[in-house]
C-alpha cells in the first residue's frame, strides 16, 4: 500500500512509488491501468495525479487507460471531459467503463457526452462499454441513494434480514430516511434503478461501445451477471430492433477482442482460437430477473472455450477450456 489516507491526493513520492508498481504489473502482463474515481477510496485523486501514472502506460504499445469515470451524474459531461483529458495528456487509449447517464434530470445526456466523444475520437482513441439494464448495481452507499428510482438492499452483512427489500421500505422499518437506512445496513451492495432506455439505446448503437456485463456474483447477484448477453441478442436485436445481429456480435467479440488486444481471438477465422457460441436467433432470450437472477438464459445450445466444448446441447459439461491471455499472445 502506497497511500495510507485516501482521503487526501498523493504526494511526488506516493505517485513514484505507485508508478513503479504500475510498471511492474505492465511488465507481468497486465492490460494497462483501471481507476473507479467515483467511488471513496480514489475520488481525492486529482486530474493531475491520474495523468502522471498513466503516462507509464505510454512505454506499453497497446496499454490501457479504463476508467470508472469520476461522476455519471448531474457531472456527466465535465468526467467525460476529464477520461478524455488524461488519455490525451498521457497519450494512451482511453475506455470508459459502462457509460451512463444517473438520474431521471439527466436523462438524454448521452446525447451530448457521445458528441464530446466522437469529437475526441478525431485525435485519439477511445471506446466504452454498456450493459442492457436500466439499473445498476455497486456499493450501498448513502450518497449514491439520491438519483435512483428505486433502490433494491442485497449482500447486507448487517442486516441480511432485509436482503431484497427496496430500501424505501428498509428506512420505513427503521424508521430514518434512505441515505440513513444506507449507512446502517453497510456493508452492502444495492441494485439502483436509475438510467433511461433512450440513453441506453444510442450508447449501445454508438460504433465504439462494447457490450460488458459488469456482473458481480454473489447470493443476490443483479441478473445482468446471467443475462446480459442474450438480452442483447433477444430484447435489443430481435424484438426492438436497436441493432443489427451482425453489430451486436461484433459488440460482443471481435471489438473487445480489438481494444484489449487479444490476438486471434474474436472472429471466427482459420487459425483462430476456438471461442464459439452456437445459438438460435429467434428463441434466445435472457430469463434472468431481479427476483430469479441466476436463472440460465434460452437459446444457447453450445458453448467452446479454446476449442473445449463447456456446453454442449443446452448442457453444461463440466469441461474447463478457459486459460490465461495474455495481450498480444498469439
Amino acid at each position: 500500500m502506497t497511500l495510507e489516507d485516501t482521503d487526501a491526493p498523493a504526494s511526488e513520492g506516493q505517485i513514484a512509488a505507485m508508478r513503479v508498481l504500475l510498471e511492474e504489473a505492465l511488465q507481468a502482463g497486465v492490460l494497462g491501468l483501471s481507476t473507479g474515481l467515483a467511488y471513496p477510496v480514489a475520488r481525492h485523486a486529482p486530474t493531475d495525479e491520474v495523468v502522471a501514472l498513466s503516462q507509464t502506460l505510454a512505454a506499453f504499445p497497446g496499454a490501457l487507460y479504463v476508467t470508472h469515470m469520476r461522476d455519471e451524474r448531474d457531472r456527466v459531461e465535465e468526467s467525460v471531459g476529464e477520461s478524455i483529458a488524461i488519455g490525451r495528456r498521457a497519450g494512451v487509449p482511453v475506455v470508459i467503463s459502462h457509460h451512463k447517464c444517473i438520474g431521471r434530470h439527466n436523462y438524454g445526456r448521452s446525447a451530448k457526452t457521445l458528441s464530446m466523444i466522437d469529437s475526441a475520437l478525431r485525435h485519439q482513441d477511445i471506446a466504452m462499454d454498456v450493459y442492457p439494464y436500466e439499473a445498476s448495481s455497486t456499493v450501498l452507499l448513502p450518497e449514491l441513494t439520491r438519483h435512483a428510482e428505486r433502490i433494491l438492499v442485497i449482500d447486507s452483512a448487517a442486516h441480511p434480514a432485509f436482503n431484497g427489500l427496496e430500501l424505501s421500505k428498509v428506512a420505513e422499518k427503521m424508521g430514518c430516511d434512505q441515505e440513513e437506512a444506507a449507512r446502517r445496513l453497510s456493508p452492502a451492495r444495492g441494485i439502483y434503478f436509475q438510467m433511461s432506455p433512450e440513453d441506453i439505446n444510442r450508447i449501445m448503437q454508438h460504433p465504439r461501445t462494447m457490450i460488458g456485463s459488469d456482473g458481480i456474483p454473489g447470493p443476490q447477484a443483479h441478473p445482468r451477471l446471467w443475462g446480459t448477453f442474450p438480452r442483447v441478442l433477444g430484447r435489443y436485436v430481435r424484438e426492438d430492433g436497436v441493432l443489427p445481429l451482425e453489430e451486436a456480435i461484433r459488440k460482443m467479440t471481435s471489438l473487445p477482442a480489438q481494444i484489449f488486444g487479444f490476438a486471434r481471438r474474436g472472429r471466427l477465422q482459420e487459425g483462430f482460437h476456438a471461442d464459439l457460441v452456437a445459438f438460435d436467433a429467434e428463441t434466445v432470450l435472457d430469463l434472468a430477473d431481479y427476483d430469479t437472477p441466476d436463472r440460465p438464459s434460452a437459446g444457447i445450445e453450445h458453448v467452446f472455450v479454446n476449442g473445449v466444448a463447456v456446453l454442449a446441447n443446452g448442457a453444461v459439461t463440466g469441461a474447463r477450456g478457459g486459460r490465461f491471455v495474455a495481450r498480444g499472445e498469439a
